[in-house]
């Protein structure tokens, strides 16, 4: 299903969650793993320093330093390297993210795994929302293929994936997002949970909408959600459809730890702009932040279907091989 996974860490334990989910995946799928990690910014131009991004001191940028950087990551990934034969590990110099876009594209790969942050930080600290920002926010933005972000130990993640939650929105950014979750869902053969939560945050400026009112959108809602996606379905029928009301992104986590989701998928932003310019939308910024599963951030098609029709009948006849 993925053939090959690119995932960007800083070798720290920072990325320790997101490192289990990136190694556990790619052995269940038998994908390739890319474990990329940019390590260091030049000085200025051809300059042979660098600054080093973890230790913040200027090195000399030579195929011995590069060769100790991939030693180190050889060394904090042993456990998982042992249990893989089809893993690359590579590094580079250079600002994180355009790095990151280029590996990707280099190597075509149909999935990043990320962590959301960089640094040790308690969730509740106040600058922590403005952590999502750099690197990830970046990536994020600009890759054609889908984000897998992770920012807590997954507790629901049993051998990825057994139930999908697909936060709608109505966008037509969403429509990328959903093929996705249905995609996978259907490769799978897990359950995929279409979730969309009425907005009445409204409240808080004075205009509380009424139950009469709110049972109109919540009908309005589930129309849209089967006409918009559903009918793009084929014969798929382990689905379900939920409609709550409430502050978007407390109801989708919510929902998500009654149905033991493993897996949340978002679109990028909902704004009708270009996805090169849109800045990762608050619910699922608030969303990543605070998920206890993976969330992933699908910003364009180019990668949604192409992906999934050239290896998912691929991974069911394998598994139906096994007989799993």
């Amino acid at each position: 299903m993925f053939k090959k996974i690119l995932f960007a860490t800083t070798a720290s334990p920072t990325c320790d969650d997101a490192a289990k989910v990136a190694f556990d995946l790619a052995r269940k799928y038998n994908s390739t793993l890319f474990t990329f990690h940019v390590f260091g910014i030049p000085t200025r131009g051809a300059s042979p320093f660098v600054v080093d991004l973890k230790s913040g001191e200027e090195e000399t940028y030579d195929e011995d330093y590069t060769a100790w950087v991939k030693e180190e990551m050889k060394n904090t990934y042993a456990k998982q390297l042992q249990e893989m034969d089809n893993c690359v590990i590579d590094c580079t110099v250079g600002p994180p993210h355009w790095e990151i876009l280029r590996k990707a594209r280099e190597e075509n790969v149909d999935l990043i795994v990320m962590g959301a942050h960089t640094r040790q930080e308690d969730v509740g600290a106040a600058r922590y929302r403005y952590i999502v920002g750099s690197t990830m926010q970046m990536v994020a933005r600009r890759v054609r293929c889908p984000v897998l972000i992770v920012s807590r130990p997954c507790n629901t993640c049993f051998w990825y994936f057994s139930n999908i939650l697909f936060g709608a929105d109505f966008s037509k950014a969403s429509i990328s997002a959903f093929l996705f979750a249905y995609n996978t869902a259907k490769a799978i053969g897990c359950k995929l949970y279409l979730f969309n939560a009425i907005d009445i945050s409204d409240m808080q400026f004075g205009k509380i909408a009424g139950q009469e009112e709110i049972e109109s959108q919540v009908l309005a809602a589930r129309k849209k959600m089967e006409d918009m996606y559903v009918t793009r379905m084929e014969g798929f029928d382990n689905y379900a459809i939920e409609i709550w009301e409430g502050i978007p992104h407390v109801e989708i986590l919510k929902y998500a730890r009654k149905k033991s989701v493993d897996l949340i998928v978002m679109s990028h932003h909902t704004r009708e702009v270009d996805p090169e310019k849109a800045l990762l939308g608050s619910t699922v910024e608030q969303v990543v932040l605070r998920s206890a599963c993976p969330v992933a951030s699908v910003n364009r098609p180019d990668k949604v279907e192409a992906s999934f029709d050239r290896h998912s009948k691929a991974y069911r006849e394998k598994t139906e091989a096994a007989g799993t």
